[in-house]
């Protein structure tokens, strides 16, 4: 079976991972990464080659989108987008269609995604299935009824599957979707999705740092980066103030924090704090992790689980994503929450103290088998020509 999966991140990195998770997946089948967003740094498994769209992004705010080209202009870059992703489909034909996010999100890329959607059900375009691949939580709307009717129009029109990679014991995509009774496409929990640590991975890396039993780290991340200098500095600084000292502390700034933020962490790095944009091998630092602090996006969130790490979180507060995220997994003893008040020195560092000295608690029961749930669902939709919904 061929699959074409498109995925268009705009700020952070936790869509493109979250896709190339799921798409791991499909080990079996061929699949195509339909990508666009900034260039992402992550090896891909043999069964998959990405094909990348010009690019395209957005700022903080997600009012403006701008090219990744300054040479190219913003139509010039759709227009070439639009031509692309139409040639690809046409040529690949692909069995199976996954579209990240939309059309619940991404409503600035409906110029590309439209027409081959409309092609696909008009028979213009090689027939396939074609399924939304959705997260748990959706950002407020300023007109959720209009957004609601849009997007349940799309679905129902355009699509053959729902997947929301969530567990309605934690959360429902009905929390942040009213009207999920007007769906009548096949609705499928898959779980979350994460990656598993390898059984011994974080005991065989903390041996390698040369961490004793009474040493503890501190895995500090911001997913991407772009919005992850308030959360990154102040708790350098607390470490660098008030540590005690058999703490070590990692701190993963993102690939996309701008300069001036990183050389501004890494000019007080010493043997005890060191400061790198990225690994490849994010979840061993966790599982190695004595307490992790970090914002409270899916990915993170999920990979702090899958890791049984310790967590303080400070949600990102444009919208209400993270928040409600962080609130109900708190609520389960999976992590505590950080605000902005509490990132002073002293009294951050006795509530991190406090945090190790707990430990790791119970494991919550958590549905974290999302990539090999949705590849399973959506193979079955896609060869048998239906998926059961739950």
């Amino acid at each position: 079976m061929k699959i074409l999966f498109y995925c268009q991140h705009v700020l952070g990195m936790g869509h493109f991972f979250r896709s190339l998770e799921i798409i791991k997946a499909f080990s079996s089948h061929e699949v195509i990464l339909v990508s666009g967003g900034p260039p992402v740094d992550a090896a891909l498994p043999p069964h998959v080659r990405e094909v990348r769209l010009p690019g395209l992004a957005m700022d903080e705010d997600f009012s403006r989108m701008y090219s990744l080209d300054p040479a190219k202009g913003i139509e010039e870059v759709k227009q070439k987008r639009v031509e692309l992703l139409g040639k690809i489909f046409s040529e690949e034909k692909p069995d199976l269609f996954l579209v990240e996010l939309y059309p619940f999100g991404r409503k600035a890329f409906r110029f590309e995604l439209d027409p081959i959607l409309a092609g696909i059900r008009r028979g213009d375009l090689p027939p396939c299935k074609v399924v939304c691949s959705l997260r748990d939580i959706l950002v407020e709307k300023k007109d959720p009824s209009a957004y609601e009717s849009r997007v349940t129009s799309i679905l129902n029109s355009c699509f053959d599957g729902l997947a929301v990679h969530a567990d309605p014991s934690l959360v429902g995509l009905d929390d942040t979707f009213t009207s999920m009774d007007q769906i009548t496409i096949p609705v499928r929990y898959t779980g979350f999705v994460t990656p598993k640590p390898r059984p011994g991975a974080g005991e065989k890396l903390r041996k390698a740092l040369g961490l004793g039993p009474e040493e503890k780290l501190i895995v500090v991340s911001a997913g991407g980066g772009k919005v992850g200098a308030p959360l990154l500095e102040p708790v350098e600084k607390a470490f660098l103030e008030k540590a005690p000292s058999n703490w070590h502390m990692h701190v993963f700034t993102g690939p996309f924090l701008d300069d001036d933020h990183f050389e501004r962490l890494t000019a007080c790095s010493n043997d005890h704090l060191v400061i790198e944009r990225f690994s490849d091998d994010f979840l061993t630092w966790l599982d190695a992790a004595d307490l992790s602090i970090s914002m409270a996006g899916y990915n993170t969130c999920m990979n702090t689980l899958a890791a049984h790490a310790p967590a303080l979180v400070l949600p990102f507060e444009q919208n209400r994503e993270q928040l409600m995220r962080a609130r109900k997994l708190e609520a389960l003893g999976a992590l505590e929450i950080l605000e902005e008040a509490g990132l002073k020195p002293d009294l951050l560092i006795p509530r991190m103290q406090r945090i190790i000295e707990k430990g790791r608690g119970e494991t919550p029961p958590i549905n974290l088998n999302g990539a090999a749930e949705t590849a399973a669902w959506a193979e079955s939709l896609a060869l048998n020509g239906s998926g059961d919904g739950c």
